[in-house]
């Protein structure tokens, strides 16, 4: 069935061979004609460079916000974040490190490349011991249904799960901040219950004194042989204290340098997302977003070693399209994770913190050159072990034979998945008319060959035919999460 169903086009873009408009917000301007350079200033290479981002908050918040009957803030909207959500069914690497998996399709003028880098899981028993200091928001707005009774329910759970050799702290802040317990053995588990049953709400939100007080206790308890974490449970609402993002994430910076990495829980209907990712940023960890007990235990129980642990340290990945291949291509989503081609060997540049068993996926819409064949683009995965430091990469090259099939007739149900989380994304960050990307390494400055807007020839989708084919994938994956995000495409169509 196929999906995309019209082409967009713009100022400098020509409209695909049916004539049709986009649907949606428009294309945005192409490079003007005086900016392209001409075939022999052209690079054998067109570089795209980004650090590697298992954040899946945005997904989440923006799932409560559609239960709720609510448009999500397109402000808060990152497609990567959607796409990453979802199981991907990459083989994984025999030994530490990341295996490289590459497929794709054709989907009218334009392909679509999927780039998929996999850890290995942890097996049973092999993680580190880890000492998790829990900073938990219990400001009034934490007293609303769904956010300070979800957060002590999850983590009820999580110290049911913990190993005795595991440690836990609880640090608790509203108007002020304090250590509720300090770090105490997982096989105290009484202690540990009896602490989580005394957070009570009360007042302002000092998130600054929380995140001090948090690190405070993260470092008087350090274990150089464990995973040291701060797990920090918020709406992300800062009211009191300092207030300002530069100030509190120069701190989560500094450390995270130190040995101490930083997992941001989300909750709430009122959510302050873009407070949230940037402090995991900053704290060489994720943020996720969590709206019912089901969704917690599944982060906090199930996903324990993924939560925790750390397979993969300042973690970049580079795509090096073939200039012979291919005629323009973008990157969709990671906005604010561009870098620069130079950053991918130069480890004192951040990349993204990775865990067991995760997946990373970037999708890459690309127009080819007439009559393209062979090699299309080389992929290189860049990281460091958590452990030792030592940097290691792993390279994989890309066919255009890898994205020839009709995406929606042969393509693997995963990557129509993708795919469809991707364009679903869009559509709702779209809304917002005032959007560009972020990162000054993903504009058209970067000569013809990266785009802002969709490609000439690219489609868009029709959200009813996109949610028939998320129904129909949810029946062939058997998968309840790809059955809900047909149900969240509904939703959206009926606001």
């Amino acid at each position: 069935m196929a999906l995309l169903t019209t082409a967009c086009s713009g100022p400098g873009q020509q409209s695909d061979s049916t004539g049709g408009k986009g649907i949606g917000a428009p294309a945005r301007p192409a490079i003007p004609e005086d900016r392209i350079p001409s075939t022999e200033e052209r690079p054998s290479s067109y570089l795209s460079t980004f650090a590697l981002d298992v954040d899946t908050a945005s997904y989440g918040y923006a799932r409560r916000a559609l239960l709720d009957g609510r448009t999500p803030d397109p402000r808060t909207i990152r497609p990567e974040e959607f796409v990453n959500t979802f199981k991907q069914g990459y083989a994984e690497p025999e030994g530490n490190g990341f295996a490289v998996s590459a497929d794709g399709g054709r989907t009218g003028d334009v392909r679509l490349l999927r780039v998929g880098l996999q850890t290995r899981r942890s097996s049973e028993g092999s993680r580190r011991d880890a000492n998790l200091t829990f900073v938990v928001d219990t400001s009034g707005s934490m007293d609303e249904p769904g956010r300070l009774d979800l957060v002590k329910s999850s983590l009820h759970a999580l110290v049911d799960q913990l190993r005795p050799s595991d440690s836990v702290a609880i640090v608790a802040y509203s108007s002020d901040a304090e250590v509720v317990r300090e770090m105490t053995p997982a096989s105290d588990r009484r202690s540990l219950h009896r602490a989580i049953d005394s957070l009570e709400t009360g007042d302002s939100t000092n998130i600054e004194a929380g995140m001090t007080a948090g690190y405070k206790e993260a470092r008087r308890a350090f274990r150089s042989a464990a995973t040291n974490r701060v797990i920090l449970a918020s709406d992300g609402l800062a009211n009191t204290g300092s207030t300002s993002s530069e100030v509190i994430l120069r701190q989560v910076k500094q450390e995270a340098n130190a040995g101490v990495s930083l997992l941001c829980v989300g909750v709430g209907s009122d959510y302050g997302d873009k407070l949230m990712e940037q402090l995991a940023d900053n704290g060489n960890g994720r943020a996720v977003y969590v709206s019912d007990v089901e969704k917690a235990k599944r982060l906090f129980v199930q996903q324990l070693p993924a939560t925790i642990e750390l397979r993969a340290k300042d973690a970049k990945a580079q795509v090096a399209f073939d200039s012979r291949t291919v005629q323009t291509f973008r990157l969709i989503g990671y906005d604010n994770r561009g870098l620069r081609p130079q950053d991918l060997r130069d480890d004192s540049v951040d990349g993204g913190e990775i865990g067991p068993g995760h997946s990373v996926t970037a999708l890459y819409a690309v127009r080819l050159r007439p009559e393209a064949s062979g090699h299309l683009a080389d992929v290189t995965v860049r990281w460091q072990d958590p452990g030792t430091g030592e940097p290691a990469e792993q390279e994989r090259p890309i066919t255009v034979d890898d994205v020839s099939p009709d995406l929606w007739e042969s393509g693997a149900p995963r990557l129509r998945v993708s795919v469809a989380a991707a364009y679903f994304a869009e559509h709702l960050r779209d809304r917002d008319p005032g959007y560009a990307p972020q990162s000054p390494y993903t504009t058209p400055s970067q000569g013809p060959f990266v785009t802002q807007g969709r490609l000439p020839g690219e489609q868009t989708a029709d959200l009813g035919l996109l949610a028939r084919q998320a129904a129909e994938l949810g029946t062939t994956t058997e998968d309840r999460d790809v059955r809900e995000l047909a149900d969240l495409i509904n939703r959206a169509r009926e606001l």
